[in-house]
């Protein structure tokens, strides 16, 4: 299933070009509150046999709407974490040491790498259609496409092979970047990474069970109508089976955290007026279109 937020937050399913309803159907049905959140819809279709039996009903949950017509939102608005990878691509790690340096960083061993690991705020987030500001003061604004794992059952402790258990669905998450000089120092990476606009998220959740191996997509990106990122998530350093093992080791994994595996190789400079195309196969794409701050 497909299932996005959308004009008022409400929850849907997406079947093809059209919409239909799955928060108003659970709302009915006395599974959720009449102002539920994203998080709640996702713990009620684990948790809940009937809503889940109701998700997978689409087409009698009640009158769609055409997907060409709705806004789509981002799809989970408040996730309790949003954990972020750094330099998880392999083609990746050797662009950005020829671009700024880091070969010390490129000899660490997979936990080491791990433990790099940051977190991005939640009000940077943005939805599809989106714009990106470049903050007036940044002079260089990187983009990063990457695949993004949204936990559903809580994870502590789980090992590799348990990992993509926990797994509710998989969204595309944008991941902007000032990559401008002070940007290099230790410890920026939150602010450099958490500004304003600096997260796009989308265009839907995709659940697990449509994803046969998340080590198997592939990662395309347009700037202004060129292609400028091909990448497969198979080149990635550390899986996402690690990722969770990694984190849930040491601290809990809650209903409805994200989890964003990494940049590949093809990052490039931002500029006002820049517009952005791109996503996953299996996923989705998303649209963004880029300008400076005034």
């Amino acid at each position: 299933m497909k299932i996005c937020q959308y004009n008022a937050n409400q929850a849907g399913i997406v079947e093809g070009d059209q919409v239909y309803p799955l928060g108003d159907a659970l709302w009915k049905a006395a599974i959720l509150r009449e102002r539920y959140t994203m998080v709640e819809v996702i713990e009620a279709l684990i948790d809940d046999p009937k809503a889940m039996q109701i998700a997978r009903d689409t087409r009698g949950i009640g009158s769609p709407v055409p997907l060409a017509s709705v806004k789509l939102l981002v799809p989970i608005i408040n996730p309790p974490s949003i954990w972020a990878a750094a330099m998880n691509y392999r083609a990746h790690q050797t662009e950005m040491v020829e671009r700024v340096g880091a070969r010390e960083r490129a000899e660490l061993a997979k936990d080491d790498l791990m433990a790099e690991f940051f977190l991005k705020p939640s009000s940077s987030l943005i939805g599809p259609g989106g714009t990106v500001i470049l903050p007036k003061i940044a002079k260089h604004v990187d983009h990063e496409c990457e695949l993004c794992a949204v936990i559903g059952r809580p994870a502590r402790r789980v090992s590799e092979a348990q990992a993509l258990d926990h797994v509710f669905g998989y969204t595309t998450l944008w991941d902007f970047s000032i990559r401008d000089p002070w940007a290099r120092q230790q410890n920026t990476r939150n602010i450099r990474k958490g500004c304003d606009t600096f997260t796009g998220l989308g265009p839907w959740i995709v659940t697990r069970d449509e994803i046969a191996d998340p080590q198997d997509l592939h990662i395309a990106v347009y700037q202004n109508g060129t292609r400028v990122m091909t990448a497969h998530t198979a080149d990635m350093i550390c899986s996402l089976r690690e990722h969770i093992r990694f984190l849930s080791d040491k601290l809990t994994l809650r209903t409805g955290d994200l989890i964003s595996t990494g940049t590949p190789a093809g990052v490039s400079r931002l500029s006002d007026g820049d517009h952005l195309r791109g996503g996953i196969g299996g996923i989705g794409e998303m649209e963004f279109t880029v300008r400076a701050e005034r």
